[in-house]
């Protein structure tokens, strides 16, 4: 396993337990176990190799679909947003099916393209994330379904797909999509009113949710006032908002170290596209695992992204968790995959480097060789 990929982690889930902690400390122990579970989820699927996932992709992906296509029948909503179906409630649990639906067109993907190639497969790919992304479009979730068309769009380009092709599909869906947009809106008002309470709120954010995360992230300091510390209360203190709970709690040390926890992913996964550009021939097995790293990588990175912007008042408010520090079991569970699978990547692809190629991949994960910042595309050449 990557040292840097596990030091990341457990860095990202202590992190969320001090955030819990803070804003709700009832919720402790049950976190607490939902983090050693995610941290044994990792163990397990990492021993695997990306053959077995390459080859469990279209069943995984397939049964995301299903999942997507129950909420909009039985799905649920919450007391704050009961018209809104984004959750399944099986035996008394509840979990989000659009987080699983990230999960499975990464397997998806990368299964298609280390198989097939790039070739002339640019429609069969994007059939594929349209029908994730619609089912996800419909709940409504538009948040998770900007980061689910996103995460297609840079699967597509981790599998070699030239970003003239790319671009040429984002307009075309753009025109088909810009009739519609007017009647989605309609149907759900409440999107458009976060966006210009949003706007609004740039002016002057006031006691606002932003505003008194923007207020605990400012008392927190350098070092923190502990969890303990006296705050008051607001809504999503302990998930979508929980970096402001890790920063009152840990300052500005805490939060410099959450940002570090994620980049250690994205160098991991970088790690991966530049060392699978150097093997030769290029296997099914070293493309797919290369695919693989990256679409794990944004999975986790953007989504992180998405909600420390929100959190500093860049973006209206999405409802998307920040990964493996929020509160909620599914989002957890599939960003634990996530990261084995990159760990799966990282064996996979250093296996097929030659012996001395070998030793350098091992040094630079240490940080004791420099490493060079890959193209992500690189590794397609052999397919197309």
């Amino acid at each position: 396993m990557s040292l840097n990929l596990v030091l990341a982690q457990i860095i990202l889930l202590v992190l969320g337990l001090i955030g819990v902690s803070t804003a709700e400390p009832s919720m402790i122990p049950d976190h607490a176990s939902k983090v050693v579970m995610a941290l044994l989820v990792t163990l397990a699927l990492s021993r695997l190799r990306p053959k077995a996932f390459l080859n469990m992709g279209t069943v995984v992906w397939a049964v995301t679909l299903l999942l997507l296509a129950l909420v909009l029948v039985f799905g649920v909503g919450t007391e704050i947003s009961p018209g809104v179906k984004r959750w399944l409630r099986i035996g008394g649990q509840q979990f989000q099916p659009s987080e699983f639906a990230k999960l499975g067109l990464i397997l998806q993907l990368a299964s298609f393209f280390a198989r097939r190639g790039v070739q002339h497969k640019l429609l069969s790919a994007t059939l594929m994330i349209g029908f994730s992304t619609i089912l996800v479009l419909l709940e409504p979730d538009l948040g998770s379904t900007l980061l689910i068309f996103s995460l297609g769009l840079v699967l597509m380009y981790a599998a070699g797909v030239k970003l003239n092709n790319i671009g040429g599909l984002l307009l075309g869906i753009g025109l088909i999509a810009l009739p519609f947009a007017s009647i989605y809106l309609e149907r759900h008002p409440y999107i458009l009113a976060r966006i210009q309470g949003h706007t609004k709120a740039g002016d002057a954010v006031g006691i606002t949710q932003i505003g008194l995360a923007h207020r605990d992230l400012g008392y927190g300091g350098f070092w923190g006032m502990g969890p303990d510390g006296p705050r008051y209360e607001y809504f999503a203190a302990h998930t979508d908002m929980i970096v402001a709970s890790v920063g009152f709690s840990v300052g500005l040390l805490g939060v410099t170290l959450l940002i570090f926890a994620y980049w250690l992913v994205v160098s991991a996964a970088l790690q991966v596209a530049e060392m699978a550009s150097r093997v030769r021939p290029m296997t099914p097995q070293v493309h797919g695992a290369s695919i693989l790293a990256t679409g794990a990588m944004y999975m986790v990175v953007a989504q992180a992204f998405v909600n420390l912007a929100v959190a500093a008042g860049m973006f209206p408010v999405t409802g998307v968790p920040l990964p493996l520090v929020s509160y909620g079991f599914s989002s957890m569970l599939t960003m634990s995959a996530a990261l084995a699978l990159i760990h799966s990547a990282l064996r996979e692809v250093r296996r097929h480097l030659p012996a001395e190629d070998q030793e350098e991949a091992e040094a630079g994960e240490q940080g004791t060789a420099p490493g060079a910042v890959p193209e992500l595309g690189a590794g397609a050449a052999a397919t197309d």
